[in-house]
């Protein structure tokens, strides 16, 4: 069995949980700022409650 021991990790924009590199994300991993599509689409609401 492949081992994922050394995957890169980033920490969501929105809710600042960390998250590991996925295939899928290959290409684009220096974009990627959240990790899934509900903080992505949270993003606006994240700033506004950091922000009081």
């Amino acid at each position: 069995m492949h081992r994922k021991n050394h995957l890169p990790e980033k920490h969501c924009a929105v809710c600042g949980r960390p998250f590991a590199w996925r295939r899928k994300w290959a290409r684009d991993w220096d974009q990627v700022r959240y990790c899934s599509e509900r903080c992505r689409r949270h993003k606006h609401q994240a700033g506004e409650a950091n922000a009081r």
